[in-house]
């Protein structure tokens, strides 16, 4: 399988609001890690759970529970994504204004779309399918699925795997960005979602809604 563009859509702070879900996930997670002896440290601040949005699990946790052990990260990861999931079926966040629409333009006039993410691979499925966009992807690639260290990593491999010759990312993080650069992309970066500033420099273009993505998209399209 070829394909001669993809378009390729981080999950958190991109498709989806996501700190109306994950705070709360957060919060829940530490208060049951104390509540099981597992850590005695206070639950770090808004902020600062905001800010690890977009990094892989083992990067998020050591920036959030420094130090800790195996079985303790390994619980976290297990009650955080059960927390998410809770959250997510009481209907507590959304996709940001204009996925849903965009995502169904494009895919009707025939472009390959995909999910780049950092996040747990059963976490991102649910998501896809909570709010009815999955059909809408070629396929979802996730660090949770595939064990990459890095979205360059993840990137990569999602080039290789479906022989993709031109592409674009789209994400809100600096590590959005890099994967972008690395693989030699067009790289769209989101000033909507959890991006401190100047962590988007360097990518091609920045939007500050989601349907700014359809034009960028559609003129790659038309002079490839």
């Amino acid at each position: 399988m070829s394909i001669s563009l993809a378009v390729l859509f981080d999950m958190d702070g991109t498709l989806l609001q996501t700190e109306r879900m994950s705070t709360p996930a957060f919060q829940k997670t530490f208060e049951q890690l104390r509540e099981k002896g597992h850590w005695h440290q206070e639950t770090p601040s808004e902020k600062e759970l905001t800010n690890v949005l977009g990094m892989t699990l083992e990067e998020l946790w050591e920036k959030l529970l420094p130090g800790a052990s195996e079985e303790t990260r390994r619980l976290a990861d297990e009650w955080m994504l059960e927390n998410e999931l809770l959250l997510l079926k009481q209907g507590i966040t959304d996709l940001y204004p204009g996925v849903r629409e965009v995502l169904q333009e494009l895919h009707a006039g025939g472009a390959s779309l995909f999910v780049a993410s950092n996040g747990q691979e059963r976490y991102i499925d649910e998501v896809c399918e909570y709010f009815q966009i999955k059909r809408y992807f070629t396929d979802l690639y996730s660090a949770g699925r595939f064990g990459t260290e890095t979205k360059k990593e993840l990137v990569a491999k999602l080039l290789r795997d479906y022989d993709v010759k031109q592409a674009i990312m789209v994400g809100d993080r600096h590590s959005d960005v890099e994967a972008g650069l690395a693989n030699g992309l067009k790289t769209i970066a989101c000033d909507f979602g959890f991006a401190r500033p100047g962590e988007l420099d360097g990518a091609d273009v920045i939007i500050t809604r989601f349907s700014d993505v359809l034009p960028h998209v559609l003129q790659r399209q038309e002079t490839k």
